[in-house]
């Protein structure tokens, strides 16, 4: 995997520009007025996967010649999303400098497959945005398949993951995922697209902090002229002056210190940590054995393993012990979730047991 395009800019990256390109004069204003804060790639939509038909879908490719007039201009690189082979020839024809997968292609293996092979060997960056549902070996396979087609400047774009009803963001960023992803693929460069996150350009600003803080190579920005008056995702869309405010009061944190006294006080505090997560497998592995020992009596007494009432019981008592302890409720709701699903599990395989030794 080669590092060097990303490389080339400052830490961190910024990608900036409209979430659609809708004119010409609209292209040009809002290049010139990123190009003059010093930012060097812009993205534009050309294609638009809409989630409802008759809604903007894009100009397609006759606003690709307003990409190249502003690159003459102004010496910028372009990035645009591409979502079949048509698109990455139409996209290269006209000088395009990075490609991006959008989340409804990622999702599918059959797409990102044809992209890929319509890519085979292409010197140019291709960044790959996390699916639209929370999986993250769909978000594997999809950066695999590329280099897999020997493109070798490829990088990940996190935009949040698609959940039922109203939830505080557009889509939820699950930051444990792209972290995961990280783990996985240490040397990808990872860019956070708060945009699309947020969903609102309130959001923004706080998005890209936690991202930083998380040592995101870098940030994906969408910036409009008139974001009121936007062709597509109006409300998450701010102005360049808007733009540079943000960058202004980002706070870009190093990797580690140097300082000796720093370093200690952190070894030890992780020794407490790892002290403290000891204990924490071997209380979850005394009450699994409190589970089976459930799951038993259970079968003995021929009584089925999900009880609502216990459940209702837990799901009451826990966030209320986590409030005490000064914890966040919602952490502990989800940490028993997967208690819950495991003792489940647990007991299921007990009774399965029993019926099997019954029918033996």
């Amino acid at each position: 995997m080669d590092q060097s395009w990303i490389k080339e800019y400052s830490h961190p990256l910024f990608i900036a520009g409209p979430c659609s390109a809708e004119s010409e004069e609209q292209v040009l204003n809002v290049t010139r007025a990123l190009k003059n804060q010093g930012i060097n790639i812009i993205r534009a939509g050309i294609w638009k996967p809409r989630t409802r038909p008759n809604s903007f879908e894009g100009i397609g490719h006759a606003a690709l010649p307003w990409l190249e007039l502003a690159k003459k201009e102004t010496g910028v690189k372009f990035a645009i999303e591409v979502a079949n082979p048509s698109h990455v020839e139409q996209a290269l024809k006209h000088n395009i400098d990075i490609l991006w997968i959008g989340a409804r292609s990622t999702v599918n293996p059959f797409t990102v497959q044809e992209i890929a092979e319509s890519l085979k060997g292409i010197t140019i960056p291709v960044l790959v945005k996390n699916p639209v549902n929370p999986d993250l070996a769909l978000w594997i396979g999809a950066i695999e398949r590329l280099l897999n087609q020997d493109i070798q400047k490829v990088g990940a774009i996190h935009r949040g993951f698609s959940s039922f009803g109203k939830q505080r963001y557009r889509n939820e960023p699950l930051w444990q995922i792209p972290v995961e992803l990280k783990r996985h693929f240490p040397e990808l460069p990872l860019i956070c697209d708060p945009s699309h996150i947020g969903g609102r350009r309130d959001q923004i600003a706080p998005l890209s902090q936690k991202a930083l803080d998380l040592n995101y190579d870098g940030l994906m920005i969408e910036v409009h002229p008139n974001p009121d008056k936007a062709l597509s995702d109006a409300a998450q869309q701010v102005t360049p002056e808007a733009f540079a405010q943000i960058r202004q009061n980002l706070h870009v944190r190093r990797a580690t210190s140097d300082n000796e006294l720093f370093r200690s006080k952190l070894e030890e505090l992780r020794e407490r940590i790892n002290s403290i997560d000891h204990d924490l497998v071997d209380t979850l592995a005394a009450r699994q054995k409190a589970i089976e020992e459930i799951g038993i009596y259970k079968k003995e007494n021929d009584v089925m393993v999900f009880q609502l009432e216990r459940w209702n019981e837990i799901m009451r008592t826990r966030p209320e012990w986590a409030s005490a302890q000064g914890l966040d409720r919602e952490l502990i709701e989800e940490i028993y979730k997967l208690i819950h699903a495991d003792s489940l599990k647990v007991q299921t395989r007990i009774l399965n047991e029993e019926t099997n030794d019954s029918a033996s």
